[in-house]
């Protein structure tokens, strides 16, 4: 069963809302915070944690994790959320700024049942950084159900690569 999605009420979910229910469901297992949010209209839905190791330099990471479901995923729509996204990260996770012994990872999720396979590759092809601030883009094709995000180790942010794996694996993919 899924857990209900704000504004859709008894309806039967769209692929791509049933998606989100689930993906809800895998962060708050993990012991993620999540609640929903308007942004400008569109539900969003928003998970986050925090998790020290000294494997990371002994450094906290703070992982925000935010979905929506939208019409259809371009490149454009998926990189401007990918910004979106790095911006609330930084203006919402407290404590320390980034940098100090702390860093932001974030997976912006987009999915749809419409989806420009260049947005995919694009999604694939790399981790997008900026200072202290690690993203993995993922777009959901609902209607193929296929996940595309960045599952490599980059040189820059190496040292986390193998939780964002996890954790995209966990929290997308359902390993």
């Amino acid at each position: 069963m899924y857990g209900q999605v704000p504004g859709h009420g008894q309806q039967e979910p769209s692929a791509s809302q049933a998606y989100l229910a689930t993906v809800q469901s895998r962060l708050t297992a993990d012991g993620c915070e999540t609640r929903w949010e308007d942004w400008a209209g569109v539900p969003v839905l928003v998970g986050r944690r925090a998790d020290f190791r000294m494997s990371w330099m002994a450094t906290r990471l703070h992982l925000f994790t935010v979905a929506a479901a939208v019409p259809e995923i371009t490149v454009p729509a998926i990189e401007g959320f990918t910004e979106q996204v790095m911006k609330y990260a930084k203006d919402n996770k407290g404590g320390l700024p980034v940098g100090v012994q702390n860093g932001i990872g974030a997976f912006p999720l987009l999915v749809s049942d419409r989806v420009d396979p260049a947005a995919v590759h694009w999604a694939e092809a790399q981790q997008r950084i900026k200072f202290a601030c690690m993203t993995r883009p993922v777009v959901v094709d609902s209607a193929q159900q296929y996940v595309g995000m960045y599952r490599g180790k980059p040189a820059l942010g190496r040292v986390y690569a193998s939780y964002f794996i996890q954790k995209g694996s966990q929290y997308f993919y359902g390993q």
